[in-house]
């Protein structure tokens, strides 16, 4: 790869620290990455060396001729994000590096801050010239500068719309990048490999034989000193919004001409646009008004499950049933395809349960189809079965983390690994209306799964939770 300066905003956050750097090391191990300068940027008064010997306790089996290469690599930049004139000592300083060590100037800008300085942040950078308007693929071995957007992208859809016009007014569109780290996970970008690749699914992926669709997105954490931050957000905002819509475009987009860079994209957007939101509930959790940061009068959810309808041919009449929340009895991400039950041809064992598929991301990664099979010793009787791969058991050890692929597929120019700004739009149209209907918030202990009232909620809609 041609070298590279990496400008990270927000240097010193819990982000940079827990997962940017120790990516970054990773790469640099795996020797993705060479001819590097990290150049951090916050308001913080520290050193570059502060600044990434914090990151050192979040690196396994730590190499340190590799360590001394990152920390080498890195320097440091007091910036207020407010102040044209620090940008500009900060432009200064990135093209006296480039200068100095005869780098082509190529530049990635990762904004790891709260979305409320992305605009600003975006118009000092285009102001400064620290990063300018290229068209990506138009000067054949010119430099490339890029800009990644950490999510969440806004809080509703008004801001994601000023971010989005910031960004397009200063930028040409194939140069930023709006992430998505779950969109990384190995088993997600499996997803549709697992669906257009094998012919006993893609036939079968349709309103005639799905019944309903269940995505699971639970915590057993709670807001663990977060408070401020998440009672600004709460569930919708910061996992439906962020990562659950996403998960939906996935599972039901049409099959793209490939499944790399905008094609993915572009069938993802589809999707999004067509989602319909038929009813919710919300929770949340016992006490959660008392942790620091929380208004004492909130009424953040901190639990959610909607119904939702995808709205177009394949999808019409299945519904997506969705539930996250914090404080429950279990950390665990996963998808469900329920198909529909066959005609019943047996004298015994009916009713049956019907087939279904099951996508887990977290704790573990694996795929696993239900079936059903005759019970040992028996004549007629069946029993569920399940026929399994676990993808963490077999690769975990290879598998790269989500923040080296973010890394890895914007330097390398792929766009499927972004979010585009009509995806984000019409997510947070979603959540927008989730809000204008007032759905109940009902408190629920911690350590279970959600209020007692999601057992009505279910019933309410014909749902046999399978988590």
């Amino acid at each position: 790869m041609k070298n590279l300066i990496i400008i990270l905003f927000g240097a010193t956050g819990d982000l940079a620290r827990r997962k940017l750097f120790p990516a970054l090391y990773s790469l640099l191990a795996r020797k993705k990455l060479e001819n590097i300068f990290v150049v951090g940027a916050a308001r913080d008064d520290v050193s570059a060396q502060d600044v990434v010997n914090k990151s050192k306790e979040f690196i396994q089996n730590l190499d340190e001729t590799v360590w001394q290469k990152l920390v080498n690599a890195t320097r440091y930049h007091k910036l207020d994000f407010a102040t044209e004139a620090d940008f500009t000592a900060l432009e200064k300083m990135v093209s006296s590096l480039e200068k100095e060590n005869s780098f082509e100037g190529n530049r990635l800008l990762y904004l790891a801050t709260p979305s409320e300085f992305f605009c600003q942040v975006t118009q000092l950078c285009a102001n400064t010239g620290l990063i300018t308007r290229l068209r990506q693929g138009s000067f054949g071995s010119m430099p490339w500068h890029r800009i990644l957007y950490e999510k969440p992208f806004g809080r509703d859809f008004a801001s994601a719309h000023e971010i989005n016009e910031c960004i397009q007014k200063n930028f040409d569109e194939s140069q930023a990048y709006r992430v998505d780290h779950y969109l990384t996970k190995e088993i997600v970008s499996n997803i549709a490999m697992i669906r257009f690749s094998n012919c006993v699914f893609e036939p079968l992926w349709n309103n005639r034989f799905v019944d309903n669709v269940q995505i699971v997105l639970s915590e057993d954490l709670c807001v663990e000193g977060r408070g401020a931050y998440y009672d600004n957000y709460g569930a919708l905002r910061d996992v439906v919004q962020n990562h659950i819509l996403q998960l939906i475009a996935l599972v039901a987009m049409e099959a793209p001409d490939n499944l790399i860079g905008d094609a993915v994209r572009q069938k993802r957007a589809d999707v999004l646009k067509n989602i319909k939101l038929i009813d919710g509930i919300l929770g949340q959790y016992e006490n959660y008004t008392q942790e620091n940061g929380v208004q004492q009068n909130s009424k953040t959810e901190t639990f959610a499950s909607l119904l939702l309808r995808v709205e177009n041919e394949r999808w019409s009449g299945v519904p997506f049933f969705i539930r996250t929340g914090k404080c429950l009895d279990k950390k665990e991400t996963v998808i469900f395809i329920k198909f529909k039950q066959v005609d019943c041809l047996l004298t015994k064992g009916c009713p049956m349960e019907s087939n279904h598929l099951k996508i887990q991301v977290d704790p573990i990664s694996s795929f696993a189809l239900s079936l059903n099979a005759k019970k040992p010793g028996t004549q007629d009787e069946l029993f569920p079965v399940q026929m399994e791969f676990c993808h963490s058991c077999e690769f975990a050890a290879v598998t790269p983390q989500e923040y080296e692929v973010i890394l890895q597929e914007v330097i390398s120019g792929q766009t499927a690994v972004s979010v585009r700004f009509d995806e984000i739009e019409s997510a947070w149209r979603v959540i927008d209306e989730a809000y204008t209907k007032n759905f109940p918030l009902y408190q629920y202990k911690r350590g279970t799964v959600g209020p007692d009232e999601l057992k009505a909620f279910g019933k309410k809609h014909g749902v046999r939770w399978l988590s």
